[in-house]
């Protein structure tokens, strides 16, 4: 099975992600105790989406997180570098405009996209900043990021209780349920090296965009981000 490292080679995680396509959805659900659909829910209304806005999807996976745009009239675009999860994705969702793209490399010309959103998986990219300034790139001015990503719970005896959880419980729980439980160990190591959320403001500031804001989720175990590309 493969898993991934954490200097994030894009072959490698392609790959991971290949191998847990077909379970992805179920066992995120398992995982996180259902709060990904609580989390989804938020992440659609800090987008936004209105109808016939452009919005783009990226690390959307098996596209199931691109849905709430759609069911808005808007016309979304799911894009993931995981050709496995494009194909599991495919067959659930025919109609979708799925599309194999590189975060850092994006397919699309400038000033595209009324809003790009990414939910758990910035922190999968090899060189994050170069994402976000993609991300910056295909957004037409005027135009919002949101990133929904795990972070830092901010209470303390939660933040332990919280790592332990991460390091020790879930493998074994992914062992039950994942069809490649080693990705999750990977994707559990990959959330404690993560920036907090003042420092990953930081980086959207630096990659261009204004008005930065975020707020927490479950206790910080989540955060959204928002930011906006000037008009």
């Amino acid at each position: 099975m493969t898993r991934a490292s954490l200097n994030k080679q894009p072959h490698e995680v392609a790959s991971m992600f290949d191998d847990v396509a077909e379970r992805y959805d179920l066992t995120n659900d398992v995982l996180s105790l259902g709060q990904d659909r609580v989390w989804r829910k938020e992440v659609a209304k800090a987008v936004d989406a209105r109808p016939a806005q452009k919005i783009l999807d990226l690390a959307a996976g098996t596209a199931t997180s691109s849905l709430p745009f759609a069911q808005t009239g808007a016309y979304v675009v799911p894009c993931d570098f995981s050709l496995g999860m494009l194909q599991v994705g495919k067959k659930k969702h025919p109609w979708l405009p799925l599309t194999a793209g590189d975060a850092t490399r994006l397919p699309f010309k400038d000033d595209t996209f009324d809003a790009v959103t990414i939910s758990f998986g910035l922190r999968n990219v090899q060189d994050f900043d170069a994402g976000l300034r993609e991300m910056y790139r295909v957004t037409k001015p005027g135009g919002r990021v949101v990133i929904c990503e795990f972070s830092h719970p901010t209470w303390a005896p939660f933040r332990t209780v919280y790592t332990e959880y991460l390091m020790r419980a879930l493998p074994p729980v992914a062992r039950a349920v994942s069809s490649n439980p080693e990705a999750y160990v990977y994707l559990a190591e990959s959330i404690r090296a993560w920036p907090d959320q003042a420092a990953l403001a930081g980086h959207l500031q630096k990659a261009g965009w204004s008005k930065v804001a975020w707020r927490n989720l479950t206790g910080g175990v989540v955060a959204l981000h928002r930011g906006f590309k000037q008009a």
